[in-house]
């Protein structure tokens, strides 16, 4: 950190001072775009990681990011003119309202539409009574009558606990027993703590998946580029689910007529249904798609920030200033907005730490070699101690990477992995291949 950091940085009329919070690689990458705006003085990133510690224009500041009262403070004593909120849980804990409550300008939804991801019942039921395509689901908050429920539905299943579970309570159950066990994890054993005290048991969707981003100003979308993640850990997309193992855009199964179709049936009627509901929504919104047989898109999740880490894909091929575009965000203005893509696609591969996304050691020395071949090297769970870069997560970084075509992007970011070492971790060797 730098020594200065105790005096706010001087802003201009053209330079303005911003926050982001969150500590992720989304955050990494979110800090990355917007330094690069002639707008912006300093970023600042709450409480960071290792890369965004020595990314030029940032500056980590040792907050943390559901500390929503020093946070505020922060925005205060600083000249904060805007902050940029990354993870969920600071969303849905009310960080908006508290800073608007301020007089702070922050971006992402209130408290109450925050729920579309804080809680997997309260957006069924939302998808259910706005006609939004979703999975059949029933909700239990009792073992007893899940395990009734899934006696007679059968499986395969899915199993969600209801609050947030950082990506990895998403349960894919392909036998019965599997189902049950992880029902009672969650009702009965706590594995998700009071995240897991209500459970959704809902069918098992075929097809493909999509993530599809938005942003919003209350009234308007203007969409951002497709992308397509991997969540299982292991190659074939086979183990558990995990918060993402890689990404790429532009998702080739996104279509100028399944775009329409995302827009038609998802996004709007998903717009319309919170205003209609008292709950105005201004920030990135994703919808977690699964591509039917039929051609149809189906919502699996809602988030109410951006996908990590598609974040990191998406970003590298962003033309447009990520600042002007929250701008017209927060301005109700997104119809008079325009984001410009460059053409080439970009993959993006995690590297995650021995044992994740179960338990993994915290504090192994990681090595980068001073060349990676030209992709960027986004940090996750990654801290600077006594100048020594060390693991602080399950998901250390990901190697983001430009290419003419898909392939060549996979090899650049599977070439820039070359120069990190981590003792004990690992990576999928299958990102952007077909059927994965």
């Amino acid at each position: 950190m730098r020594a200065d950091r105790s005096a706010a940085t001087a802003v201009t009329a053209q330079q303005r001072n911003i926050l982001v919070v969150g500590g992720g690689g989304r955050e990494h990458a979110l800090a990355w775009k917007l330094a690069q705006s002639p707008q912006t003085a300093c970023v600042y990133v709450a409480p960071g990681n290792g890369g965004t510690a020595t990314e030029p224009g940032v500056e980590n500041v040792p907050i943390a990011a559901t500390d929503i009262e020093a946070l505020v403070a922060f925005a205060g004593e600083h000249a904060i003119d805007l902050t940029v909120v990354g993870p969920e849980a600071p969303l849905v804990a009310g960080i908006v309202d508290a800073f608007e409550a301020a007089g702070h300008k922050c971006f992402g939804p209130r408290r109450a539409a925050a729920q579309l991801e804080g809680s997997k019942a309260f957006a069924k039921d939302f998808m259910v009574r706005h006609g939004i395509p979703t999975a059949q689901y029933r909700t239990f908050h009792g073992l007893d009558a899940a395990l009734d429920h899934l006696q007679q539905v059968g499986a395969p299943v899915v199993i969600k606990a209801d609050g947030l579970a950082a990506g990895k309570g998403v349960i894919l159950a392909e036998d019965l027993a599997t189902a049950e066990a992880a029902v009672r994890d969650m009702l009965t054993g706590n594995r998700f703590g009071a995240a897991g005290a209500t459970v959704v048991i809902e069918e098992w969707l075929r097809g493909r998946e999509v993530s599809y981003i938005a942003l919003v100003d209350g009234s308007h979308i203007l969409p951002l580029a497709s992308s397509q993640d991997h969540k299982a850990r292991d190659d074939g997309g086979r183990g558990p689910n995990t918060g993402g193992m890689g990404a790429f855009s532009p998702s080739p199964l996104v279509t100028p007529a399944l775009e329409q179709r995302i827009l038609d049936e998802v996004m709007r009627p998903t717009m319309a249904g919170l205003a209609a509901d008292g709950l105005p929504y201004v920030g990135f919104l994703y919808a977690g798609l699964m591509i039917t047989e039929d051609g149809g898109p189906r919502v699996l999740e809602y988030n109410c920030r951006l996908g990590d880490p598609e974040t990191q894909p998406i970003l590298m091929r962003l033309d447009t200033d990520l600042l002007t575009l929250i701008d017209a965000a927060l301005a109700g203005a997104l119809d008079q907005a325009v984001a410009e893509w460059h053409p080439q696609t970009a993959l993006c591969v995690v590297l995650a730490a021995g044992g994740y996304p179960g338990d993994y050691e915290r504090g192994v020395p990681i090595q980068i070699a001073p060349d990676a071949t030209g992709a960027k090297l986004f940090h996750a769970g990654t801290r600077l101690r006594d100048s020594v870069l060390e693991s602080d997560g399950g998901r250390i970084l990901c190697a983001a990477a430009l290419g003419d075509a898909l392939e060549d992007a996979r090899r650049r970011a599977y070439r820039a992995l070359q120069s990190v070492a981590l003792p004990g971790g690992f990576y999928r060797r299958d990102i952007g291949r077909e059927n994965v």
